[in-house]
């Protein structure tokens, strides 16, 4: 399938936990055929590639994705890929936990939340200045898209929330004040999307591990972007598809209108009025 030169295809699978018994390679494999005949503009995988970071199974993480034909690949950590110092395997494959690619109609920060050893995980204040830096440098028209594994804000149907980065507000301001359009992460394999400030948190369910919770189906998403509007399909290996979110884009006009209010709501707080 060839995509229409008026929009970017994005496809991003998550959570294959390649070494645990309850990884099933016939799904990844179909997947990844799937994606091909897609033929995104990118693939992004947010994070838990393996099971506990060993070497031999970011080896065979690797064989199993090393047929997606996709010229921009976008791979991150999870918290299992941190763990017994698997951080250091990955930089070693994947090269960079902290980048960002660019094209005219998209910009994609990608940030590391894992921390090594731990289940829980933080994007880090040392880091605020480098995603706000990147998204200042991106075509005024581009989409901003950041990625984590973490979740940024709850998940229905997690059980008790102990999932999002210990730094959550931090990270939400500043990619509020960055104007995001879109976050995408990972992590407890519950599909879900969020509206927070004109942002969409999408979190993607994990795409071949049965690891799974209530009627929860393995699953992957599959973002369309276009010049004003995004399209957010769920895709299902070996099933079918569903489309989970449209939205049209805020005009410039809008932005600067909400700006302005909330502008003028912070001065009135600060001056110490109740309204």
């Amino acid at each position: 399938m060839q995509n229409s030169k008026d929009e970017t295809v994005i496809v991003q699978i998550s959570d294959l936990h390649v070494g645990e018994a309850q990884f099933v390679p016939s799904l990844l494999t179909r997947a990844i055929d799937e994606i091909n005949e897609l033929d995104p503009d990118m693939v992004i995988i947010t994070g838990d590639l393996t099971g506990n970071g060993f070497k031999r199974e970011y080896d065979t993480a690797k064989n199993y994705l090393t047929p997606i034909k996709c010229n921009n690949i976008l791979v991150q950590p999870g918290n299992h890929d941190s763990r017994n110092v698997g951080y250091m395997h990955f930089e070693d494959i994947y090269g960079e936990r902290y980048l960002t690619f660019r094209e005219q109609q998209v910009t994609v920060v990608a940030a590391d939340s894992s921390e090594p050893d731990l289940d829980n995980g933080q994007i880090g204040r040392e880091y605020y200045k480098f995603i706000r830096n990147e998204f200042h440098k991106c075509h005024a028209q581009s989409y901003k898209i950041f990625t984590m594994h973490h979740h940024l804000i709850p998940i229905p149907g997690t059980g008790r929330e102990r999932n999002i980065v210990t730094d959550a507000g931090d990270v939400l301001e500043v990619l509020a004040d960055c104007e995001v359009d879109l976050v995408l992460c990972g992590h407890k394999h519950v599909p879900y999307i969020w509206s927070v400030e004109d942002m969409y948190i999408v979190t993607a369910g994990t795409v071949s591990c049965l690891r799974l919770r209530g009627r929860i189906e393995p699953s992957y998403n599959i973002i369309h972007i276009r010049e004003d509007e995004i399209d957010i399909y769920r895709r299902f290996p070996f099933d079918k598809s569903e489309k989970v979110l449209g939205l049209k884009r805020k005009t410039e006009k809008r932005k600067i209108n909400d700006r302005f209010i909330k502008e003028k709501k912070q001065q009135r707080q600060e001056a110490g009025s109740p309204y």
